[in-house]
């Protein structure tokens, strides 16, 4: 069980998608898979913070038993979301398979802007909750300057700084 995390852009979809690909039995969960299977009643943070987060916590523990799941079917499983600060920590406790990795995407903010066609407010704001809230477990990999290829293989080569208990 892999869980490749960062804020938005980092780099995430493209980096587990070519991460599970390098397993013989891979598979790649987005987290926000679960959240956006909400048709009705979706709630934002910004009209309903509280129902929002449950919406939110939610997606995370049908993520980690989905994962789970096919972890125990055999399967090398890539889990990735934006989860960070103390969410981090509740996230990865929902996770029962062993062993476990974490694989925290950190490039700089302006790479990240960039991405995002240009600045946002939020990536600074993004970037401090990652670096001052989120626990320091697995492996932090600043990929700025990496295409996603080169992650993965930064990744599967530094896998043992990734794990965690």
């Amino acid at each position: 069980m892999i869980v490749v995390s960062g804020i938005m852009a980092a780099g995430k979809s493209a980096v587990a998608q070519l991460l599970a690909e390098r397993f013989q039995y891979g598979v790649n969960i987005p987290g926000n898979l679960f959240r956006r299977m909400i048709v009705s009643g979706h709630a934002s943070m910004t009209d309903d913070p509280a129902e929002a987060q449950r919406q939110m916590q939610l997606g995370f523990r049908l993520a980690c038993q989905a994962a789970d799941s096919y972890a125990e079917a055999g399967f090398t499983v890539v889990l990735q979301d934006v989860v960070i600060g103390e969410l981090l920590r509740e996230f990865l406790d929902g996770i029962r398979t062993r062993p476990r990795y974490l694989v925290v995407l950190t490039p700089r903010p302006d790479v990240i802007s960039g991405r995002l066609g240009g600045s946002h407010h939020l990536v600074d704001e993004l970037d401090y909750e990652l670096h001052a809230f989120s626990p320091r477990r697995g492996l932090w990999l600043d990929n700025s300057d990496l295409s996603a290829g080169e992650t993965v293989d930064a990744i599967l080569g530094r896998l043992d700084e990734a794990r965690f208990v």
